[in-house]
């Protein structure tokens, strides 16, 4: 299964996961998930599902020629690799990640350039 073990390596690339931390979160052993990733084995069914929601890939994705999925800005990259990220959080550590996001969106750097454009007007 060449196409599963090469997309699967270049869908964490793009997340930004090494191979340990896709196993980890797939819940296997590195060395299992060695097999998937050099096209060695094949997963069975379950596996393959917990493999796509940590790449957050659909199996036609990671299987089928065709059916791999259009590029993806980095904004849509980032976005996937924060959602992928978070699915193993708490809920203590989701707010605390919601809090971190809305500051950043209330005094990132464009917003303070703007706050202080408006205070100069007004």
């Amino acid at each position: 299964m060449p196409i599963f073990a090469e997309r699967i390596r270049e869908r964490a690339r793009e997340l930004g996961l090494s191979d340990a931390e896709v196993a980890r979160r797939a819940g296997l052993s590195e060395r299992r998930y060695g097999y998937y990733a050099t096209g060695e084995r094949e997963p069975n069914l379950a596996t393959l599902v917990r493999v796509c929601e940590v790449l957050a890939a659909t199996p036609n994705d990671l299987l089928l020629a065709e059916g791999k999925p259009p590029a993806q800005s980095q904004r849509d990259r980032v976005l996937a690799r924060i959602s992928v990220a978070t699915d193993h959080l708490s809920v203590a550590e989701l707010e605390l990640a919601a809090c971190q996001i809305e500051c950043l969106t209330a005094h990132g750097p464009g917003r303070r350039r703007r706050l202080r454009g408006k205070a100069a007007r007004g």
